[in-house]
């Protein structure tokens, strides 16, 4: 049971931190510096995908990419034109764990799913519903299923037994409407109260400090219950617990 105490300090951490300022030196800021829906849409799934790690290193490498397709992810996913830049094959060092030709196969797949369906929202919306109470978990299980078998590995989850943290990221940017954060495109068909709390080991933390997790897991197990905990102070909307969490750390790191 989650004790008033904490049920107030993170409804105020959340209001206080979800605020346009907010998107300054995160990774969500690329989807703003870009026009166009399905052109977001592809911007935000590539920044999530390279956000781990340190935000010093991987916002470069999100930039450079940006540089690359002149702007216009979509189009240049679409069109192929990744190819130049990022070589089949090439075992060189992209960021991190990830070579140049992972990240040509990530970027191959999401071309053949661009190709067929227009758009990754147009394909969700083939299968997902706003009344699928599980429309958030069902979303990570099509994109894990997708690139895993088109020959991606690397970038996105083979499944969604992990925690998907960065799929988890990605979509309450998609869903969440009403927000100066996230952009909401796909919030007709995707119920934001199904979505799954972003887990990694520092959210975990903040969450066994707070009482709102028992173990330290960051299995996709372990990012429901903290979803479903989070749901009890933020019924209609329990993402926003994201921007809480987050908001806590900060300030307990300083205190």
């Amino acid at each position: 049971m989650i004790d008033d105490q904490t049920r107030e300090l993170l409804r105020n951490y959340a209001a206080r931190y979800e605020m346009a300022d907010f998107i300054n030196g995160d990774p969500s800021w690329f989807m703003h510096q870009v026009d166009g829906d399905c052109n977001r849409e592809a911007m935000a799934f590539v920044a999530a995908n390279l956000s781990y790690g340190s935000r010093k290193q991987f916002m470069p490498k999100v930039e450079w990419l940006r540089e690359q397709a002149d702007g216009d992810m979509h189009s240049w996913i679409l069109r192929g034109l990744f190819c130049d830049a990022l070589p089949a094959g090439d075992c060189g060092c992209f960021y991190r764990l990830n070579t140049i030709g992972q990240m040509h196969s990530f970027l191959k797949a999401y071309h053949q799913l661009l190709a067929e369906h227009g758009s990754m929202g147009d394909w969700l919306r083939e299968d997902i519903r706003i009344t699928d109470h599980e429309g958030g978990l069902h979303a990570i299980e099509h994109i894990t299923e997708w690139f895993a078998s088109h020959g991606s590995t690397g970038v996105v989850p083979k499944d969604a037994r992990s925690a998907c943290k960065r799929i988890c990221m990605f979509l309450r940017w998609m869903v969440r409407k009403d927000s100066p954060v996230d952009l909401g495109l796909w919030s007709d068909f995707i119920d934001c109260r199904s979505l799954i709390m972003p887990l990694d080991t520092h959210v975990m933390q903040q969450s066994l400090r707070l009482g709102l997790l028992q173990s330290r897991s960051t299995s996709m197990s372990a990012a429901q219950r903290l979803s479903m905990a989070l749901a009890q102070i933020f019924p209609s909307d329990p993402l926003k617990g994201d921007f809480a969490l987050f908001g806590y750390g900060v300030n307990t790191a300083h205190s």
